[in-house]
This record gives C-alpha cells, structure tokens and sequence, in this order.
C-alpha cells in the first residue's frame, strides 16, 4: 500500500470494520495500482477481497493481476459497456447477487474517507514550503491536501488524464463534503498528460530516466512523471515565484512498471 494508498484505504478499513463488513470490493482497470493496494490491505487486515477488473480477461495474469491473486482478491471482469455503468443501482444489485454482502470501494478509492486520510499527508511534512504538488487521477489525494492545508498554502494538482476539466468538479465535490468548500488555493494543472491515461512518449520517458538516474528516487511515468515533469516545465516558464519551495508529492505506483515493461515487448 505504497504512496498515497495507505492514506485513502485507512478510514475505509475502519469504516468497513464498523460496518461488520468482511469483504472489499473495488474497480479498476488491469494495471490499476488501487486493486493492487486493495488485495494486500485484504490479506494484511484479514478481509476478503474482489476486484471488478475493466475489459476481458487475458492470460496469464499481468503482475499487477498476478500479485492480486496470490493476496486472495478475487478477480472478475465486466466488459467494457457494463463497466462503464458500474455505479448504477442495476450493477451493484447483480454484484450482490453474486458476491453477497460487501463493502464498496469507489474505482480508485475516492471518497470522503479517502479525502479525510490524505489530509493527514500535511500533518506528516516538517519542512515550509509555499506549494504543494500532486498527480491527479481521482481528484481524491489533491482534495485531501487542500483540506489538510486549510487555506494556508497552495495545492496544484496534475491531471494524468486527457479532457480532465471533470476533475476540478470532483474536487469541489469532495471538498464541500468535507467542510472544506471555501478553500480557494488550489488549482488543476491540465497540460501534462501526454496523451491520457498510461500514454506516455520518449520525451516523458527520457525525462523520467534522466531525473531518477540524477537523484536515485524510483519513478513512473504514469502519475508521478508526469507530475515532476509539469513541474520542471513550469518553474522554467516562471510560473513559480523565485525562491518558492515545492513540494513534490510522489504517490507510489512502482508496481505498475513491471506491467509498463511487459507491454512494451508486446
């Protein structure tokens, strides 16, 4: 449960332990870094699991998938038309049916539980700084930090995903859920997402193996590239004021370079 993970599954374990809930189930495509942290925190905190896994299945199972399974997720596939109605009454009410009771986790585990663990991400910094950065795939992690910071810093968000407007909704969403609708210092970067979700190309790859062969910290190209390279681009282009300090938040992910890695043979 690396990165932001542990923070947005906390208060959903509790809420599921309260609940008298004993199984997690959960959406995500096939090299989804939720459903990998979704099947150990099962295993870890002794829930069953099941994951709803995007398109068709393929065999053998990627390592994400892989990984899933030996942590006893269950693994179960709507096609894509149906997936993308997972929400609806109608896909939940047959879900029961087949699995019986559960407690639902959102497709990247964002929710009000979620938004009130990543606040606490701030509580964990002992440096000042004057921005505070993340990728955003949900809006949930960036929700959270802007709740965390009360008003008192910025939060920029960086969309990994294509068309992502959406986002700044979800934000505000979230945020007025959790008292925090009034927070104005944050904003959601739109223009580093190289394509959409898990595309990528040689200038962001080069990026990414350049600034981890410099500082010896792990990254993808997924969320957290993208995120450090809207960052570099932005401070040359002056966004920053001179002599701002920038906290990069790196959310994890690691996982899915295996998966990265077996695609790129294919």
């Amino acid at each position: 449960m690396s990165g932001n993970k542990w923070h947005k599954l906390k208060y959903n374990l509790q809420e599921a332990k309260n609940q008298g809930k004993d199984t997690l189930l959960t959406f995500g495509g096939a090299y989804s870094n939720h459903i990998y942290a979704v099947a150990a925190a099962g295993k870890i905190f002794n829930y069953k699991s099941i994951g709803i896994i995007r398109g068709e299945e393929h065999l053998p199972l990627n390592p994400t998938l892989s990984f899933a399974k030996d942590n006893g997720m269950k693994i179960y596939y709507l096609d894509r038309t149906a997936y993308r109605e997972k929400n609806l009454p109608k896909i939940i009410y047959e879900l029961q049916k087949k699995f019986g009771d559960f407690y639902l986790l959102p497709e990247g585990g964002t929710n009000d539980f979620a938004v009130k663990g990543c606040s606490e991400i701030i509580s964990k910094i002992n440096i000042d700084f004057d921005y505070i950065c993340c990728p955003c795939g949900t809006g949930g992690t960036l929700a959270g930090l802007i709740s965390g910071l009360n008003g008192n810093k910025f939060a920029l968000g960086f969309a990994v995903l294509k068309g992502a407007s959406f986002l700044k909704e979800n934000v505000q969403s979230l945020l007025q859920n959790s008292n925090g609708n009034s927070l104005k210092k944050w904003d959601i970067n739109l223009d580093y997402h190289f394509g959409g979700y898990a595309r990528t190309d040689s200038v962001l790859l080069d990026f990414v193996n350049r600034f981890t062969s410099h500082t010896k910290i792990p990254t993808e190209p997924i969320y957290t590239g993208k995120m450090l390279f809207g960052i570099y681009d932005l401070a040359s282009k002056g966004f920053f004021k001179e002599g701002s300090q920038i906290i990069a938040l790196h959310t994890g992910g690691l996982q899915g370079l295996k998966g990265l890695s077996e695609r790129r043979k294919l």
